[in-house]
């Protein structure tokens, strides 16, 4: 905040709440004082009325508690420089790394600093089972390995009713949340094509604080798959000829189930054609409901490593529930092949 540079703290907005106020302490000195402000924005809005005028980053600044009560500062003589030193500096390029000197840091005295490079070393896992980055421990950023970025990542976590899940009425952000207290995303998956057998480099770019003696690179095999789809919602499109000879463009509804690789579909854990309810993991039948849903989908997909299957009333013999909107929930089994 000053001209030694002491960092005072960080606030943070939200979609509804544009503009925020950090409250605390301020370490002010007698004379020229200089206020540095690091901005993150998320992106810029794509849709909305009149959105092409919307502002992101820095806008207004005030100070509280001054002798004068507020003082506005967006009038003041203010240096715009964009991007962090460490991009400048290409710091997740395993050449341009050690351009720079790094902090060993202790697992035991690590604390959740904001706005922090880290970098790692690690070998590659046997085995070609799918691998993904466990970053439940962090906050908000983005990584590399090995120069490849993986992505951003952003633990938040769900607030809201986890308990029931139905989207009639108006739509809203906490409706049909999973896993409240829970990361809503947590494994974020890692290529083996970018690992070389050992030393691989892992780049974090942490802006929130996080732990990150926490972050694991984990095999994850996946014995369960699930899908979705409502009659009339077209997940495909195909070319068909008509009576007349003319190709015509057929949009058909369907459910896609496609194992990992080296796996097959061993069971059909779940399969309803109606009005199922839940969720991956904890389907239930509804009011409406096809008795053939279970034998259609087991006869389909069992032994495949993937399969699809069409969410039509032919498809699952006469129509359980007419007039009402149908879906096609089902939730299989992958194994290995043998």
């Amino acid at each position: 905040m000053n001209q030694s540079k002491l960092f005072t703290g960080s606030a943070y907005g939200t979609r509804k709440k544009m503009a925020f106020t950090f409250t605390g302490p301020v370490d002010l000195q007698a004379g020229t004082n200089t206020i540095s402000l690091l901005s993150v924005a998320m992106g810029l809005p794509n849709i909305g009325v009149h959105f092409e005028n919307w502002n992101v980053g820095v806008g207004q600044v005030a100070l509280y508690g001054l002798d004068r009560g507020k003082r506005d500062l967006s009038r003041q003589m203010w240096s715009y420089k964009v991007g962090l030193k460490g991009e400048s500096l290409n710091l997740v390029s395993p050449d341009k790394v050690s351009s720079v000197e790094w902090t060993k840091v202790s697992a035991v005295a690590q604390t959740r600093q904001q706005m922090r490079w880290y970098k790692a070393y690690f070998d590659a896992p046997g085995g070609d089972e799918p691998l993904a980055l466990d970053m439940g421990s962090m906050g908000k950023g983005q990584i590399w390995i090995n120069g490849q970025t993986i992505g951003r990542y952003w633990t938040v976590y769900a607030q809201g009713n986890c308990s029931t899940c139905a989207y009639a009425g108006t739509y809203r952000t906490p409706t049909c949340e999973a896993g409240c207290s829970k990361p809503t995303q947590q494994w974020y998956h890692v290529p083996r094509s970018w690992l070389q057998p050992t030393r691989n480099l892992i780049v974090v770019l942490e802006e929130l604080g996080g732990d990150t003696s926490r972050i694991a690179l984990v095999k994850r095999t996946t014995t369960s798959i699930c899908a979705n789809a409502f009659e009339h919602h077209p997940s495909v499109a195909n070319y068909k000829i008509d009576a007349t000879g003319t190709q015509k463009m057929a949009h058909e509804a369907r459910v896609h189930l496609r194992c990992a690789m080296g796996q097959a579909i061993s069971a059909i854990k779940f399969a309803s054609f109606g009005t199922p309810m839940g969720t991956c993991g904890s389907f239930k039948q509804g009011r409406c409901h096809a008795e053939s849903s279970h034998a259609i989908v087991e006869k389909m997909c069992v032994g495949k490593k993937s399969c699809r299957i069409e969410v039509t009333n032919r498809y699952f013999g006469a129509d359980p529930c007419p007039n009402v909107l149908k879906k096609l929930s089902v939730e299989a089994i992958c194994l290995p092949q043998q």
